[in-house]
């Protein structure tokens, strides 16, 4: 891909995430990532022996061979649609980069949670909150509800915006896929279970490393765009101090403890898994209950986030590209 168009590409990917959403009538590239990781288990499962090396070289195996097959294909179609022509280049180039983010479509289905305790419908938000996170909502009431909308609003802003955006400024669309097969990879097969204990150890540590950098941008962007009266800077700056390595993931605390610090509620706390109950810190002080209108507040506070990393990640290139050039 030409360099030149990187920015142009990804901003207006993000311009059209915005104010359409996801293509949802398109067959969307993330499925096939999705089909071919389970293709791929299935086949190196059977080569593989049943033991806790042979499942660790087997996910290692699966989790090259998923990111060549992601990064490669775009990166092949790109190069030669750019040779063809250099706006049917950009055309596709700024197509795959707008079905990579996912700012409209997390505000649009943790709204419906919204929606649903605004008219007091208790059992439509568990079922519209049950399509956006992986717990078990089902016997959830209206506080813990709220909290796991706000909690996925705030995971997901670095998951599905601002993480792929940063890679997809780096080295656009291609590269962009790289990242989102990690994480579907750890989406998928990244679970301490009795099945993925060891199949999905290197799928769920690469996750954690590519998501080292975008969770931290995506907690202190939050910090810097928490002003008004629904929010506090200074607050969400010393809960993030405070929580954000209190979950066992590297990551998953460090947006939701800024989140909670801004909003002065209190995030995490045990959940629900397919029946089994996890046990996690919770974040930030209870100043106060949450409310349903702090999905709202939490959805906002996400997208200024994401308008900033944006511009961000742009100044950035230009200055690197500035020096190259001058070098």
């Amino acid at each position: 891909m030409k360099a030149l168009f990187i920015i142009p590409a990804v901003a207006a990917a993000f311009c059209l995430d915005l104010l359409f959403g996801d293509p949802r009538r398109l067959y969307h590239p993330i499925r096939l990532i999705g089909n071919l990781i389970s293709l791929l288990e299935r086949i190196l499962r059977k080569i593989f022996p049943k033991t806790k090396k042979g499942e660790r070289i087997a996910g290692a195996v699966l989790a090259v061979l998923v990111i060549g097959l992601s990064g490669g294909i775009p990166f092949a179609a790109l190069f030669f649609c750019f040779r063809i022509h250099i706006l049917l280049g950009f055309a596709l180039e700024v197509f795959w980069c707008w079905q990579l983010l996912a700012c409209r479509s997390l505000q649009v289905e943790s709204m419906r949670v919204y929606h649903d305790l605004k008219r007091e419908e208790i059992e439509d938000a568990r079922e519209s909150l049950g399509r956006i996170v992986g717990r078990d909502t089902d016997f959830l009431d209206e506080q813990a509800i709220i909290r796991a909308a706000v909690e996925t609003v705030a995971e997901n802003a670095s998951d599905g915006v601002v993480a792929p955006m940063l890679y997809m400024m780096i080295g656009g669309a291609a590269c962009g896929f790289v990242y989102k097969s990690i994480n579907t990879m750890d989406s998928m097969i990244g679970y301490k279970n009795d099945r993925y204990q060891w199949f999905g150890t290197f799928a769920a540590r690469l996750d954690d490393l590519v998501n080292l950098i975008p969770a931290r941008l995506t907690a202190l962007l939050m910090i810097l765009t928490a002003y008004g009266k629904d929010y506090s800077r200074s607050r969400a700056w010393r809960i993030f101090r405070r929580d954000r390595r209190k979950h066992p993931s590297p990551n998953s605390a460090q947006p939701e403890s800024a989140m909670a610090g801004a909003l002065g509620i209190m995030l995490g706390g045990d959940s629900s898994y397919f029946g089994s109950v996890h046990h996690k810190a919770t974040l930030g002080d209870p100043e106060r209950p949450a409310e349903a209108a702090d999905i709202l507040r939490a959805n906002r506070l996400m997208q200024r986030a994401s308008v900033a990393a944006l511009i961000l990640f742009a100044l950035l290139r230009i200055l690197i590209v500035l020096v190259i050039m001058r070098g």
